[in-house]
Parts: structure tokens; C-alpha cells; sequence
């Protein structure tokens, strides 16, 4: 998945710099082999995890604003399934299959039409403030300003975490 997306966009992968953005929609050996792929990881900010236990991911060519949304294709596994050999192990059957497939055939492609959303997700690298909460530090942006306080999302009751003691949504 991560080859062929770059090869839709022009770009030599795995990366070594962070002109390639990706968004995975589930977390495991799929984001994993995501990231061996394409060279891009968590550490580095060049992918972003939002877990819709998904196997997709979009791609965001963030240089030319192109970006993409690749995902199997519906009843995959179920046609691999059907095509297996008489002793054939499953798994066995799908590598056979994945290997021998085309991207075309294994992926769904859906140009993204706008990208208004990555600015967001992204944040605002080298942004810090100050919980009035906690007291912890709150990086790229993901503060919540309201009434005079400067609150981590987990203060300010927009987080399925909360600080102990506090009850959601309290301060």
C-alpha cells in the first residue's frame, strides 16, 4: 500500500526526509509495516494514528497538497478465500495472493479532494503551554483556551482520559 502510494505521487520511498504525511485508521503490524514501508512514524510526525479499526490510510504529499486514501478492497479476503487451494493454509493463501495481485486489484484509491484537515491534525510543531490544571506542559497546539485558562484536553473534559480525582468534564 505504502509503495504505490508513492508511486502516485512521485515520491522515493521509505522517505528519508518528512515530505510524506500518513494518516492509519487502525494501530498494529498494519501501521507498522505502514511506517517500514514508507519511512514514516510516529516519532518522527510524519504519521498520525486515528484508530477507526480501519486497514486504510491516506497519504499527503505535503510539498504539493496531493493526497490519497487507499484501503482493500471490499470482499478481498473473501476472493483470496475462495481461490484457495484444496490444503492450502489461509494465510498462506492471502501472502500467495497479495504477492501476485496488482495494487489495482488489492486497493481502493480515492483522491482526497480537499486537505483542509491536515493543518489541524498536524498542530503547531514547537507550540508549548501550560495546563492551569495539572500543571503538565501541552505541546503543537492541543491546548483548550476558554474563560481565561489555558486547560490540557484532559482538564478541560475533552479527553476519555481524566485526572485522577477530577470527575469528566470537571476542573
Amino acid at each position: 500500500m505504502g509503495v504505490w502510494a508513492g508511486e502516485l505521487l512521485g515520491l522515493e520511498l521509505p522517505q528519508k526526509g518528512k515530505r510524506l504525511l500518513v494518516v492509519v485508521e487502525t494501530d498494529g503490524c498494519f501501521a507498522d509495516g505502514v511506517s517500514v514501508a514508507t519511512g514514516c512514524w510516529l516519532g518522527r510526525r510524519t504519521m498520525r494514528l486515528l484508530d477507526y479499526g480501519r486497514v486504510a490510510a491516506t497519504f499527503v504529499d505535503t510539498q504539493s497538497l496531493r493526497g490519497m486514501r487507499l484501503a482493500p478492497r471490499p470482499g478481498l479476503r473473501e476472493q483470496v478465500q475462495q481461490g484457495r487451494r484444496l490444503g492450502q493454509r489461509r494465510w498462506d493463501a492471502y501472502m500467495e495472493a497479495y504477492q501476485e495481485l496488482s495494487a489495482e486489484e488489492l486497493f481502493r484509491l480515492e483522491w482526497e479532494p480537499s486537505l483542509d484537515w491536515v493543518g489541524e491534525l498536524v498542530g503547531k510543531p514547537s507550540q508549548r503551554a501550560v495546563c492551569a490544571g495539572c500543571g503538565e506542559e501541552v505541546l503543537n497546539g492541543r491546548e483548550v483556551r476558554g474563560e481565561g485558562l489555558v486547560l490540557c484536553r484532559a482538564c478541560a473534559g475533552v479527553s476519555p482520559y481524566q485526572p485522577a480525582g477530577r470527575p469528566p468534564g470537571g476542573r
